[in-house]
This record gives C-alpha cells, structure tokens and sequence, in this order.
C-alpha cells in the first residue's frame, strides 16, 4: 500500500473518447477535438514511444515553443532503411535542436526520403491542425493521416519545425524494443538493480 500511495497523482480531470472506426493516428487525434480551445496549442503523445530524459521530451519542445511559437514535432535520425517505417521531415534549415520543414513525407521509400530526421510520437500542434484534420481526406494506406493536416500547415506564418530532443527514446510498438526499456527502467531503480543485474548475469552465463 505505501508503494501505491507515493505513485498516487494529484486529483484532476481525465476524459476519454472512445472512436468507434480505426481510420487512422489523424482521425483519433480529432475524436478529442471538442477538448482543445479554438486558441490553444494541444500536445499529442504517442504511447508505444517510451522516451526517457531529464527534463522530458514534452517539456523541451514546450520550452522551444516558449522561444518561438510554432506546430512542432519530435524527431530522430535514423538509418536509411529505416525511413520507410516513419513520416520523415523535408528539411528547409537547422539552427541547434530546432529544424524548419517545408513539409513531412509519410513513410517514403530510401530513395524518395527528403531526410533522414523521422517523426517520433510527440507532438505539439496550433489548434488550427483540429480543423483541419476534419476536412483531411483519407490519404497513405486509406487512412486520415496527422502528416497531411500539418502540412497543411507548413507555409502558414507559425510553420512546423521538428525538434530534435536530448533524450532516449525507445520503440515500445516491437517486443524487443518494450524489453529493452524494461530493462533500462528496472536499472534506474536502486532498489531493483542488484537483484535485476544478478538475474542478467546468470541468463548470461547459461548462454555462454
């Protein structure tokens, strides 16, 4: 019970929408659209992205979007052959963590991909994306895609910048990806890391 009660949060508000088809990551961010003020920037977290820094992921673009309002989107670099699995950033310049984008491309091929610098699930969007996303037309793979509805944004004053975050990032939506966050996790825990490290050591030694 002590364990459960230093992990309790603060009492607030929580609201969930249950969307009744799978039409895609656009049209479930619009299912929440009657939560987000016509003048308010709205974050969108992805949860299979497990992303572990100090300070977050979030609260570093937030602070980006504190020096210059604009949509923004967490990004990587990742290996060419891995462009195919991401919606990737068209590059219009770089300054530090901060790139501007022409646009965003959904899942290119190698030789298609404008760059190298894959969106990651973290998003922090001008509530204009809202309206937007209700008039997006189902587009890669027959579904309603964010990525159309930010490019949409992107020649507008605020434009859409990725921000490259300081942080480490793991891809929960594969197993082994979900074991190796685990594992980091349970090794940041002083009061699980011997008895995790010992366990290590002994899966080790029996595949040796």
């Amino acid at each position: 019970m002590e364990k459960v009660e230093r992990y309790n949060v603060e009492t607030g508000d929580v609201a969930s929408v249950r969307k009744g088809e799978t039409l895609g990551l656009g049209h479930a961010v619009a299912c929440g659209r009657q939560f987000v003020d016509n003048d308010e920037y709205f974050a969108v977290i992805l949860p299979d992205d497990v992303i572990k820094g100090t300070p977050g992921c979030l609260r570093q673009m937030v602070d980006a979007w504190q020096e210059k309002t604009a949509n923004y989107v967490g990004t990587m670099q990742v290996e060419p052959q891995q462009v195919s699995s991401y919606g990737i950033l068209d590059v219009e310049s770089e300054n530090d963590s901060r790139i501007k984008a022409r646009g965003l491309v959904e899942k290119p091929s190698i030789s298609d991909a404008p760059s190298n610098n894959a969106v990651i699930g973290r998003y922090l969007l001008s509530p204009k994306i809202m309206h937007r996303l209700v008039e997006t037309v189902p587009g890669f793979g027959g579904e309603i895609q964010l990525t159309d509805a930010i490019n949409a944004e992107a020649s507008s004053p605020e434009g859409v910048y990725g921000y490259r975050f300081d942080a480490q990032r793991y891809d929960c939506g594969s197993m082994a990806g979900f074991l190796k966050a685990t594992i980091d996790f349970g090794l940041d825990r002083p009061e699980l890391r011997d008895e995790l490290m010992d366990y290590m050591r002994s899966i080790l030694s029996d595949v040796n």
